[in-house]
């Protein structure tokens, strides 16, 4: 619940798994960018990662102070796309040679999940919302 101009806003929906998730994915992203940025001295493509991977916790985190129904989900929806790039860069890096085997799989396996718990939750405030209707 979020209280924003004297107004309670019941932004329940998102629990508590997906931040998590969303958050424990920002991480990896850091620790990837970092260690790229040292190992291998490549920055542009994990700069990238790194802006999206974040990306996808800095929108749900916007999403719990949306004014509406509609604002929230604009903004899971954002972060449903930033997951999408993320997974992108992270093929790309991985194709280029930058990432061990480990370190794509297990983020990969990270993103993918965190994307179907986005769309799972878009689908499920899309459902209330025609329901209200």
């Amino acid at each position: 619940m979020v209280i924003y101009q004297n107004k309670i806003y019941n932004m329940g929906i998102m629990d508590l798994n997906i931040k998590t998730k969303s958050r424990d994915f920002g991480v990896k992203v850091v620790l990837l960018h970092k260690q790229l940025s040292a190992r291998k001295k490549e920055s542009v493509m994990s700069e990238n990662l790194l802006r999206s991977g974040a990306g996808v916790g800095a929108e749900l985190w916007r999403a719990e102070c949306a004014l509406g129904k509609n604002d929230q989900l604009a903004k899971i929806y954002m972060s449903l796309q930033n997951c999408a790039e993320a997974k992108y860069w992270l093929e790309l890096l991985n194709d280029a040679g930058y990432l061990t085997e480990f370190e794509f799989n297990d983020a990969l396996k990270d993103c993918d999940e965190l994307g179907k718990l986005l769309a799972s939750t878009i689908k499920t405030i899309r459902a209330g919302m025609a329901g209200k209707a």
